[in-house]
């Protein structure tokens, strides 16, 4: 039975002739336990996406199954504890509360849940514990470095043990080393038997999913199973052809200057057709 089920999904926003589409008939299923990586340029639809799977949003037209339940028609408060009980979020910005220490933070789900004080501060710690910042758990947001915030984030995204992790650029303001920690605490987290799909637009981060999702102009144009560990082929393509556009790019750049900016043999030229000056006459 598949996780997710998406059938000629499409998302309108605006009226009229501000309309645009974000998604065209969309058609995915995904099924349970898999890494699924979704990568596109920007504005292609991949965080419309995410907010539908993730119940954030709903579609204009088409249908969604989830855990083999029409989601698309639920009311508001049914799609809200549904997302609580089955769904972990991962953003790129984080969205911890300022003003809440990282143990707070990570507790706020199982508050929401009704899960007791003793309860909620005890799992917290060992969430984490689990993703090695539990050191930090009484510091402000503020205190922590990128890799510790998204750490923070991690570990509130599944303290409710949530069957999907639905990932927005999680390594997007982060560093190498830090995205590496993220990207193989998420590996963590798939190898314990959770789905988890993140969008990206780094090619080296498909070597830790199973399945590449491309998407263009809200389509999905290209879906690809992959192996753990290698870089997916489509993504290795698409890389080497952004880096010979931005390539030639710049080389146009450097010849636009060139006929704008005059050599030494073009100023010498222009001098030696100049006119002499005319002398005086003698009196």
């Amino acid at each position: 039975m598949a996780l997710i089920e998406l059938q000629d999904v499409s998302k309108l926003y605006g009226f009229g002739d501000a309309t645009t589409l974000a998604l065209d008939e969309v058609n995915l299923t995904i099924e349970k336990g898999e890494f699924v990586a979704v990568m596109g340029p920007s504005g292609c639809g991949k965080s419309t996406l995410m907010n539908i799977i993730g119940l954030l949003d709903r579609p204009s037209h088409g249908k969604y199954r989830l855990q083999a339940k029409s989601v698309e028609t639920l009311r508001p408060n049914q799609s809200a504890k549904l997302r609580r009980d089955t769904i972990g979020f991962i953003f790129q910005s984080y969205n911890l509360v300022p003003r809440l220490n990282v143990l707070d933070n990570v507790a706020l789900p199982l508050m929401y849940k009704g899960v007791n004080v003793t309860n909620r501060i005890k799992q917290a710690s060992a969430m984490l514990e689990r993703v090695g910042i539990q050191e930090r758990e009484y510091f402000m947001p503020n205190q922590l470095s990128g890799g510790q915030l998204q750490c923070a984030a991690i570990a509130r995204a599944l303290i409710n043990n949530p069957k999907l992790i639905v990932a927005d650029e999680p390594t997007g303001n982060l560093d190498s080393e830090s995205s590496r920690l993220v990207m193989e605490l998420l590996a963590d987290i798939h190898k314990n038997g959770n789905t988890v799909i993140f969008v990206t637009h780094n090619p080296e981060l498909t070597r830790y999913a199973t399945r590449v999702v491309y998407m263009h102009d809200g389509s999905i144009i290209h879906d690809e199973k992959t192996v753990i560990g290698r870089v997916a082929s489509t993504a290795k393509k698409v890389a080497e052809k952004s880096l010979t556009s931005d390539e030639e790019h710049l080389l146009a750049g450097v010849s636009t200057m060139m006929k704008t900016f005059p050599t030494k043999d073009s100023e010498s030229k222009t001098k030696s057709r100049k006119k002499p000056l005319k002398g005086k006459k003698k009196s």
